[in-house]
């Protein structure tokens, strides 16, 4: 027992000091010094790496014999010295790494680096993801090795092993575009929202979303969407946020009266809003950004009206299902004084609003504002009298961002082997290709085509790593369509997202499920059909890109208008009710609403808006009056 907790101690104590080493080099790249980008990736992975190794240890938790427990820690002990060895080979030798990787030579050294870089990623994946992301890297080195054994679209000349090993170990690959997001803007975001929260950030986001909707109609279903879409600005993890804010929510719902599957499902549908719900969405936002070559600002200003949209159906949706089983709000004395909440969580809106006036005012880095964000958190924590930021505070975050860099270094690095091959085969042309002829050439057939692989690979992938494969194999067929670049890769990037509660395996239900101590299928289904609008949202913005076009112009108030509308009667359509139950006749109205509103036609959305408002206008004339009629 003395020597699990002494050895627990010193993992504890390594993976502290790597954390604020992380911290030190991260931030002092943009303040203090510059590292040549190669350098700085090397540092990042192996950073991310070593702090794999030691929280997801060979082995995990399962009851080993004292030899077996021994021999697991020694192997996780080697991977980190190889990963050293390698990393400190390319950061020490970096000159003649680059000349050598440009020149495309390989010597004997190189070649040793670089496959065991290879399979200490394969692994990390392993530990962090599971086996589904290794097995494509895998399975897409052998193509790379047997391409001239393969007839047809998808055949190519063969590379050699050194070859395949050369673009993995190289830019194109673990050092490549996904793992340089990783170090350049995720880490920084990662930080930013781990000193929010050792700030007490989750606490006060869920008592002003109490204080603001508990007592409404459905109070706490609608508690749990406002919290949720507060906390997923700073998790960015569906699971995270469903396990966070879920423990609370979930309980709370089922006491009001909500069945147990629709409030494991309500939580699932917010917590992975979280993803697509600006300033800080998900780390796969970041790759789009460098994959798109979009600023991050455009990425999150585009992303507004959809994430709006996404939580404004769902809020309904709730609103409707407490008319359904005429469900109260919470009481006076379970609900705190919203004034008092909001002042609570003036600390923590200043840093959001330096990250969001550096970003999109000032139209800095996302890096620098995540920086200067950052060190508001420290100011206004160091400033609160209450509450005052400790020093033991500051290295909970380090720990805290350290943590949660883990599962994107995973997702990156080993997705930087995929599209190593795609790049050195061309098969992200190919597949591309193969798209385009099983779409006829047609954008709305193609579009289908992506969602169904989009939502394939969520199953078994993270959404950062689901979206890089996605990306790198279909987007390219899509801009060739005609669709707009930030369109496309949003498209991609939504059904990434929306996997989470996509069944047969949907993460962010099963989490929710075993919270609401549900069936995982009934909360996920129930989730289908919640979280809708987020199938719906990316064809309305493929086939009208104005749904994230931001202008003060009379088109974007329009589209706007269009998109409440929109929301609005979905949710009516597919709940049955408005203030009491409404025909089927009326549903169809509401379906007729939902197709006149959504094209980019100006005439057609303004038929749309005058039957919307004839429809909702006369249930709610006859829901006031009925009250009247009834005392007469």
């Amino acid at each position: 027992m003395d020597k699990k907790l002494t050895y627990q101690k010193v993992v504890t104590a390594v993976c502290m000091l790597v954390s604020l080493f992380a911290v030190i080099i991260h931030v002092g790249n943009y303040t203090t010094f510059t590292m040549p980008s190669i350098l700085f990736y090397a540092w990042h992975l192996l950073i991310g790496l070593v702090l794999i190794f030691l929280y997801k240890p060979l082995g995990g938790s399962k009851e080993l014999s004292p030899g077996m427990r021994t021999l697991c820690r020694a192997v996780d002990w080697i991977l980190i010295a190889l990963t050293a060895v390698v990393s400190f080979y390319v950061i020490f030798n970096f000159e003649t790494y680059t000349t050598t990787m440009q020149n495309n030579m390989m010597t004997k050294e190189l070649y040793v680096f670089g496959i065991i870089i290879t399979l200490l990623v394969l692994e990390a994946g392993r530990r962090m993801l599971g086996n589904v992301l290794p097995i494509i890297a895998i399975v897409a080195i052998i193509y790379a090795l047997t391409g001239d054994k393969i007839p047809g679209l998808f055949g190519h000349r063969g590379y050699s092993m050194q070859r395949v090993v050369l673009a993995i170990f190289s830019d194109r690959g673990v050092y490549g575009t996904p793992i340089g997001t990783s170090a350049t803007n995720v880490y920084l975001f990662l930080l930013f929202a781990a000193f929010l929260s050792v700030s007490g950030a989750d606490i006060i986001f869920q008592n002003i979303a109490i204080a603001a909707a508990g007592r409404k109609r459905g109070g706490p279903a609608k508690m749990a969407v406002i919290a949720s879409a507060f906390f997923g600005t700073i998790s960015g993890s569906c699971v995270a946020n469903v396990v966070s804010t879920g423990a609370f929510t979930i309980p709370l719902m089922k006491r009001n009266g909500y069945p147990k599957k629709f409030a494991g499902a309500v939580e699932a549908v917010a917590s992975t809003g979280g993803q697509i719900m600006p300033p800080i969405m998900g780390a796969a936002a970041f790759v789009l950004s460098d994959v798109a070559g979009v600023p991050y600002a455009e990425v999150c200003i585009a992303a507004i009206l959809p994430a709006l949209m996404y939580y404004i159906c769902l809020v309904k949706m709730v609103d409707l299902e407490a008319v359904k089983h005429n469900l109260a709000g919470l009481s006076e004395d379970e609900v705190p004084n919203l004034k008092e909440s909001l002042a609570r969580g003036m600390k923590l809106f200043i840093p959001v609003g330096v990250l969001l006036f550096m970003m999109l005012g000032l139209k800095t880095t996302p890096m620098k504002a995540a920086i200067f964000a950052t060190a508001a958190i420290l100011v206004t924590g160091v400033l609160d009298s209450k509450d005052r930021m400790t020093l033991k505070g500051v290295v909970n975050g380090a720990v805290a961002a350290g943590k949660s860099l883990c599962s994107v270094v995973a997702a990156c690095s080993t997705a930087g082997i995929v599209v190593a091959v795609f790049s050195l085969t061309g098969l992200g042309l190919k597949f591309s290709n193969f798209i385009v002829q099983l779409g006829s050439n047609s954008l709305i057939p193609s579009l289908i085509l992506a969602m169904l692989v989009c939502a394939i690979l969520g199953m078994g992938l993270p959404t950062t790593a689901a979206y890089i494969v996605c990306a790198t194999a279909i987007a390219p067929a899509l801009t060739g369509l005609g669709l707009p670049i930030l369109a496309a890769h949003l498209f991609l990037m939504y059904f990434a997202s929306i996997s989470a509660i996509t069944p047969p395996v949907a993460v962010a239900s099963y989490a929710a499920a075993g919270i609401a101590e549900e069936n995982p299928m009934k909360v996920g289904l129930q989730a289908v059909k919640l979280g809708i609008t987020g199938f719906i949202l990316p064809f309305a913005f493929a086939l009208n890109p104005d749904y994230i076009t931001f202008g003060w112009n009379l088109q974007t108030l329009l589209t706007w208008i269009s998109g409440m509308v929109v929301c609005y009667s979905l949710a009516i359509m597919l709940q049955g009710y408005v203030e009491s139950r409404i025909t089927v006749l009326e549903r169809l109205a509401y379906l007729a609403v939902i197709v006149l509103a959504i094209t980019p036609y100006m005439l057609n959305s303004l038929i749309g808006f005058v039957l919307f408002a004839a429809l909702y206008g006369f249930r709610k004339w006859q829901a006031k009056r009925a009250p009247l009629l009834a005392s007469s």
